[in-house]
């Protein structure tokens, strides 16, 4: 199923359901203080990040999992380990957009 408004082809499914994964992955507190942490290290392995933290390694994994799915993090292999950095560049354009889309309302306090 696509929805088009006017001319505009961006609203089908596939964007939908894309935009509505990737807002859910950043919703979550934990998934935000997972983020958090991998950003003031600029990059760690998933064993530190549930260690430090205190989270079970299977939850910690989870929520690296929904975050890589929409590449809010990017992966590096060395050894046995995988590294997590923080997609910055997905971020901005985030930011950039919901901003965008909600206006000045974002920032303003009633």
């Amino acid at each position: 199923m696509t929805i088009k408004i006017k001319s505009t082809s961006f609203l089908d499914q596939e964007n939908l359901t894309y935009s509505a994964e990737l807002l859910r992955a950043l919703a979550h507190p934990l998934r935000l203080q997972i983020l958090l942490f991998i950003d003031n290290n600029k990059s760690t392995h998933v064993n530190k990040i549930y260690n430090t933290l205190g989270l079970e390694q299977s939850i910690t994994s989870q929520h690296l999992r929904i975050l890589r799915e929409v590449e809010l993090v990017l992966t590096e292999r060395e050894g046995k380990y995988i590294y997590y950095t923080v997609n910055y560049k997905k971020i901005k354009n985030i930011n950039l957009l919901v901003n965008d889309f909600v206006g000045d309302k974002a920032g303003k306090k009633k």
